[in-house]
């Protein structure tokens, strides 16, 4: 019905840049937020950035001047520029869309993809 693909992910230097994108398919009308989580080996996820289908956005303090969130709506797409990559910030980042609603106005739900593994070597 609705699936989230991520790619960009990779192994990285300190210091480093990657962009992460995440593209919705399916019968979609409008999906209210999208966003990044990420989760570290034996640690909880946590939300990384978050942005509204209005631009809105929110960033975990860990990374707030240095990572960007940004979407494109005409494509479901939502991205994650993150620059100035720390050893810290290793994890596997998995997108959501929150709010997915389709052509009729029928509401979908929310939804995950299977995640994309950041590596950043010291």
């Amino acid at each position: 019905q609705v699936q989230l693909v991520e790619s960009g992910g990779g192994l990285v230097q300190a210091g480093g840049s990657l962009r992460l994108s995440c593209a919705a398919s399916g019968s979609i009308g409008s999906i209210n937020v999208m966003g990044w989580y990420r989760q570290a080996p034996g640690k909880q996820r946590e939300l990384v950035a978050h942005i509204s289908r209005f631009g809105s956005t929110s960033y975990a303090d860990s990374v707030k001047g240095r990572f960007t969130i940004s979407r494109d709506n005409a494509k479901n797409t939502v991205y994650l520029q993150m620059n100035s990559l720390k050893p810290e910030d290793r994890a596997v980042y998995s997108c959501n869309a929150q709010g997915v609603t389709g052509y009729s106005g029928r509401y979908y739900g929310d939804y995950w993809g299977q995640g994309t593994q950041v590596t950043v070597s010291s």
